[in-house]
């Protein structure tokens, strides 16, 4: 794998348009190859202006010295798309569903610190409903690995035979915790907080131009706003499938057992998302996920 070094993250609008100008003429296949390329972001520094707005969005304490768990998905996510609407991609951007994520945080990340982030596709997988894509996100402080993601990105296409690349949990009801309405704008807030600005979170008019009566909520807002709810610290592995869209406005109930599942569910029962936090006893170590 070639590892190209960036002197800053890349601006998300161009990516996102040239992956959406790209899409028609991407046909996803099993055995296609998928990118090379490890992206490297050395010498990394939050900005604490965005961080706050991020906090207030998802429920987490402005002001701590610890990045939410879920906070390095959002420096990372530059990177992703560079990668993702690349040429050498082969799954086309528009219709991407992240399914699920899997986040392991080997230590508190401080605010003002000084990381190294580094990207890169793991590989293409048959899915029951189309090709699943792995991105892996890693960030180092001191050369040790602090923290790092395991996402998986869903193309939707025809197969033949196709299995699912793992196995669903439980859907047996948590204890009901919490119910939430969520306002019409909180898909533009965490769009601007996150700079994850796709058209399906922003509007109505421009969710509906892909099949969605309303806008929905960014499957990462939906599990950063349950962590908040659940608490993290520490050295955690946090592990959440998506499993359908939350339209917004809207209403949803926020359930939670003492062994660290957590779910969301719409008032009508219907499942929007599972997850799962483990503490781990373990510190830092060298390998990535």
């Amino acid at each position: 794998m070639s590892t190209v070094t960036l002197s800053a993250p890349p601006a998300l609008a161009p990516l996102l348009a040239r992956g959406a100008l790209r899409s028609p003429f991407k046909r996803p296949s099993r055995g296609a190859s998928h990118p090379g390329t490890r992206l490297l972001l050395p010498g990394l520094r939050v900005d604490l202006a965005r961080l706050a707005a991020y906090e207030r969005v998802c429920g987490f304490a402005t002001g701590a010295d610890a990045l939410p768990v879920t906070y390095p998905h959002v420096l990372g996510f530059p990177l992703a798309m560079r990668l993702m609407s690349a040429r050498d991609f082969p799954l086309p951007l528009l219709g991407l569903v992240h399914t699920s994520v899997e986040i392991v945080r080997h230590a508190d990340l401080p605010a003002t610190g000084e990381y190294e982030l580094a990207v890169h596709v793991d590989g293409l997988a048959p899915h029951r409903r189309g090709t699943e894509a792995t991105v892996v996100t890693g960030l180092r402080s001191g050369g040790d690995l602090v923290w790092e993601s395991r996402s998986t990105y869903l193309a939707r296409h025809r197969t033949e035979g196709g299995t699912a690349t793992g196995a669903r949990r439980d859907d047996t009801a948590l204890p009901a915790v919490a119910e939430w309405r969520l306002a019409g704008d909180v898909g533009r807030r965490y769009g601007a907080a996150s700079g994850d600005r796709n058209p399906i979170h922003l509007h109505p008019f421009t969710a509906r131009l892909f099949g969605f009566p309303r806008a929905i909520a960014h499957g990462m807002w939906t599990v950063a706003r349950c962590l908040a709810a659940h608490g993290t610290a520490g050295s955690a592995a946090v592990r959440a499938e998506f499993r359908a869209p939350v339209l917004l406005p809207g209403a949803v109930t926020y359930g939670a057992d003492g062994a660290g599942r957590f779910s969301l569910r719409g008032p009508d029962g219907r499942l929007h998302l599972t997850g799962e936090v483990v503490p781990l006893s373990g510190g830092v170590r060298d390998e990535a996920l």
